[in-house]
């Protein structure tokens, strides 16, 4: 059986990756007033960063379900199945569009994952995925072992202005007032698929610390781990944050990512985030 991967734009897998894995990528948009631009095919992350110092914050969309139906009707002519990960349903509508297309097209099986996180922890299971449907694994065997890495998987970041995620309505008003007034740094994860606050931690290089901890707490079993330093237009720092981890834990396999526009438009410019799972 011949299976095609998806996922959405917000996975922020470097392009050559997925050129190499054959990953077939649906994009989100941001939107500036009157003009819509598609990440990573409008908009890079790096003009993204330098519009919004000149601009009003975009809003976001999620890709027009018409996009999905094209998408595995193409699919289809060369495929038997499709594995669709996306974004965490609990903040954006994406993966139901995925469903929804699901469900209007034939000659194809889709199957529908909602990684309950994003970025490049979302992206992982996207490569995880890609790499055992080039090996011919049945697609049932594929989600089975997604679930498995969804039971080890973490993911923390730590964002400058908590006024981004308030806005796009991501964090309550209250919560985002708390952390402006007294100058916190809060770590945030994902639970119930939502995005809420980990712990308060007050300065950014603790919060940094707080997260090395974290990991050490699976990684120092001795088991091997992927893991990922994503950024928000930080790259000189993620790297070198990446260089010192590799360093203290040689069991695991770390990748720079970074949050590219739409995710970027939540978290806001300097932001900082690691996730993982088991190997």
């Amino acid at each position: 059986m011949k299976t095609a991967v998806v996922t959405d734009s917000t996975a922020y897998i470097p392009k050559e990756l997925r050129e190499k894995w054959n990953i077939h990528m649906i994009p989100l948009s941001v939107i500036f007033s009157t003009e819509t631009y598609r990440e990573d095919i409008d908009i890079s992350a790096e003009e993204f960063y330098e519009e919004v110092k000149q601009r009003e914050l975009p809003t976001t969309s999620m890709p027009p379900l018409g996009e999905f139906v094209a998408l595995f009707e193409r699919l289809s002519k060369d495929y038997d199945a499709v594995i669709s990960i996306h974004l965490s349903s609990g903040i954006s509508g994406t993966y139901q569009g995925a469903v929804s297309a699901a469900e209007m097209v034939e000659g194809i099986k889709v199957f529908t994952f909602d990684s309950e996180v994003s970025a490049m922890v979302q992206g992982f299971y996207a490569l995880e995925a890609a790499e055992m449907a080039e090996q011919g694994v049945d697609p049932e065997m594929i989600m089975a072992r997604l679930h498995e890495i969804k039971q080890t998987s973490r993911a923390y970041f730590m964002v400058d202005d908590l006024s981004h995620l308030q806005r796009g309505g991501r964090l309550s008003s209250a919560q985002a007032l708390i952390g402006s007034l007294l100058q916190v740094k809060p770590l945030l994860h994902f639970e119930n698929k939502k995005i809420v606050p980990f712990e308060k931690v007050r300065t950014r290089k603790k919060a940094l610390n707080r997260v090395v901890e974290l990991l050490a707490e699976d990684a120092n079993s001795g088991e091997e781990y992927r893991a990922v330093v994503i950024h928000a237009n930080r790259e000189a720092e993620a790297l070198e944050w990446k260089s010192e981890l590799e360093a203290q834990f040689p069991n695991v396999e770390f990748m720079l990512s970074y949050f590219g526009p739409v995710i970027g438009t939540h978290l806001g410019e300097g932001s900082m985030g690691m996730g993982w799972y088991k190997k």
